[in-house]
């Protein structure tokens, strides 16, 4: 698969060209400006409103940066898969089942654990990605739930409620049955594995965990363990979606 690259802006804000070199997003930018950790042409600056230009030599902790087109890769992840991008004990990753896709840097945009299958997005476009994970922005989760045992009527309606784990009442947005075992979840609250904890704490066991949509986002034609760019029309919506 290819991808068209986007020309990068010849003059860029230093936080803009930071950012688009996939490290961070804007604000972390600004946190590296202020700290004195980047230089312009070999001198610190601090101004963070400084604009460079393509050519400037850019450096982060003495390390030169280059700005690079965005790139957003929507993978269905299949079990047995960390989400990161390395993992020191040797176990396969995500950024296995994409490789080659891309010359740029791209990481993923939250987590799913290792034997959750699913919706992924990975990017290097640092702000968006922090959109997506901040809990102000609401972002839609939709799970398909496979539980050890039918789920109890009287328990439908306490996930319908709310149901108090370690962080608080943890709120979904739809839930509906599809079998008597099988549960459609929506939700925005992105707390650690909390669909698996929301029906633990009922009693119950997920013996598989899939995530259908993601931000909007489907897996129509997208088979498990493949992954696609986003269309123009995609990215345009999630950065609508993520306006403040």
């Amino acid at each position: 698969m290819k991808k068209e690259k986007a020309p990068t802006p010849r003059v860029l804000r230093l936080n803009q060209y930071i950012a688009r070199s996939g490290i961070c997003s804007r604000r972390e930018a600004d946190k590296l400006i202020a700290a004195g950790r980047v230089k312009v042409n070999g001198s610190v600056v601090k101004e963070l409103g400084l604009k460079v230009k393509r050519d400037d030599l850019v450096e982060v902790d003495g390390r030169r940066i280059l700005p690079e087109s965005f790139v957003y890769i929507l993978l269905n992840k299949p079990k047995n898969y960390i989400t990161t991008t390395k993992d020191p004990r040797g176990r396969r990753t995500v950024m296995d089942l994409i490789r080659g896709a891309c010359e740029q840097r791209v990481y993923p945009v939250g987590r799913l654990d290792r034997d959750t299958t699913g919706l992924l997005l990975l990017t290097n476009d640092g702000d968006l990605a922090e959109k997506l994970a901040h809990p102000s922005h609401r972002v839609s989760k939709v799970y398909e739930v496979t539980l050890d045992k039918p789920l109890a009527p009287e328990h439908l309606e306490s996930i319908k409620q709310g149901v108090r784990l370690e962080e608080g009442v943890a709120q979904v947005d739809d839930i509906a049955l599809i079998k008597p075992h099988v549960v459609g979840l929506e939700l925005h609250i992105g707390w650690n594995r909390v669909v698996r904890r929301i029906f633990e704490q009922l009693g119950y066991e997920v013996k598989h965990l899939d995530r259908t949509l993601y931000a909007g986002l489907s897996k129509k034609d997208l088979p498990r363990g493949r992954w696609r760019f986003l269309t123009k029309e995609e990215v345009i919506q999630l950065k609508y979606m993520m306006q403040e």
